[in-house]
């Protein structure tokens, strides 16, 4: 199993409105909970959107997959962990969403973005200096 270069998690309480007719969490919803995540990991590289945008690079999700293995309930306490899984040519996150009390596995999934050049709109086949430079340290 490949092993990430680094993770960040975090734990959401699931709110009223997130729930669906059947009383879990509308699945729609689970990549909010991602992009939670995802945020809270590029934050410990000081790469989230602001920085993104400011060294001219885009990173649009190109590919997603979910896997629900237990339903999630309205109040329940969630833990949501992200982990970069590569970073050379595309950004791969994956992500476990867990019972914060029990750490039961609830859902599982990853997200895949790559690079775009904010100037020109053209997508880059490898990472960009500014992904690269702020990895370095984990490399």
């Amino acid at each position: 199993m490949k092993k990430a270069l680094l993770s960040a998690e975090v734990e959401i309480e699931v709110p009223f409105q997130d729930v669906d007719a059947m009383q879990v969490v509308w699945h729609g919803n689970y990549f909010r909970y991602f992009e939670t995540a995802r945020a809270k990991l590029l934050r410990t590289i000081d790469y989230d959107y602001p920085q993104m945008q400011a060294t001219h690079y885009l990173w649009p999700i190109i590919e997603t997959h979910t896997r629900f293995i237990q339903a999630v309930r309205y109040g329940q306490q969630i833990r949501v962990s992200a982990s970069l899984m590569e970073w050379q040519n595309r950004m791969k996150v994956d992500y476990l969403v867990t019972d914060a009390a029990s750490g039961k596995r609830l859902t599982t999934g990853y997200t895949i973005q790559c690079a775009l050049d904010a100037r020109t709109q053209e997508l880059q086949l490898v990472s960009p200096p500014a992904l690269l430079e702020r990895l370095k340290d984990y490399l």
